[in-house]
């Protein structure tokens, strides 16, 4: 089986590299996003949604034959959008937005009390800088230093991407979704009602940086898949 895994925003194909690792381990071909055109280091080179799903479906039609498509948080969007490629053998939402037709992720995430999430003049969202609320909110079981690690790694993010509706095409294929109990970025609640109308759901006791705190709970899923 062949995996193509997309990161969440802010981070980049890094986040799974345990994931990716221990699915290779097994025999299985994985296929990593690097760096999807809406995220980055350079605010003027920014892409937004429909130039991330390029990305993706240029990727997955390079390669030429069918995959399991993964996505984490905002990696959700895009496998949302490519839900009718023919090459697209089953999609995986872990803990992602799965949008309805029209709807922009802010129009689907969760509201919090204290927002961690700051919009800049430079057409850019980014996490707060407050490391103690960041990993409260993203993934409270990481230690403090391995949080501060990854934290320190994140990138900006397109304003833009945020704010662009979903086309929901028609799907082709079934449709996984991991719900994380734990997650404090998007409520339990919210992940539900994105799961309705999934073909498996599957729960996870875990925070919402589920590729960095569970990674063999993510591969032995995701090698399950068919």
């Amino acid at each position: 089986m062949d995996y193509v895994l997309v990161h969440g925003a802010w981070f980049a194909g890094w986040s799974w590299d345990q994931v990716a690792g221990l699915l290779r381990a097994r025999g299985h071909g994985v296929h990593v996003v690097e760096q999807l055109p809406s995220g980055g280091a350079d605010p003027a080179k920014l892409g937004d949604l429909p130039a991330d799903v390029a990305h993706v479906r240029a990727l997955i039609d390079d390669l030429g034959r069918d995959v399991v498509l993964v996505g984490h948080s905002y990696g959700g969007m895009v496998v949302t959008e490519l839900a009718g490629h023919p090459r697209v053998r089953h999609s995986v939402f872990v803990t992602a937005f799965r949008p309805k037709r029209g709807q922009t992720l802010l129009d689907v995430r969760s509201p919090h009390p204290v927002e961690f999430l700051v919009p800049d003049d430079d057409g850019t969202i980014r996490v707060i800088d407050d490391v103690a609320l960041a990993r409260e909110v993203l993934a409270a079981e990481l230690d403090e230093t391995a949080f501060a690690e990854a934290h320190g790694r994140r990138g900006v993010q397109a304003l833009v991407s945020f704010t662009q509706p979903g086309t929901e095409p028609e799907r082709t294929h079934p449709v996984t979704y991991v719900l994380c109990e734990e997650d404090k970025t998007i409520f339990p609640a919210d992940q539900e009602k994105m799961a309705d109308g999934a073909d498996h759901v599957v729960r996870l006791r875990a925070p919402h940086l589920a590729p960095l705190t569970h990674p063999r709970e993510l591969a032995e899923l995701l090698a399950g898949v068919d």
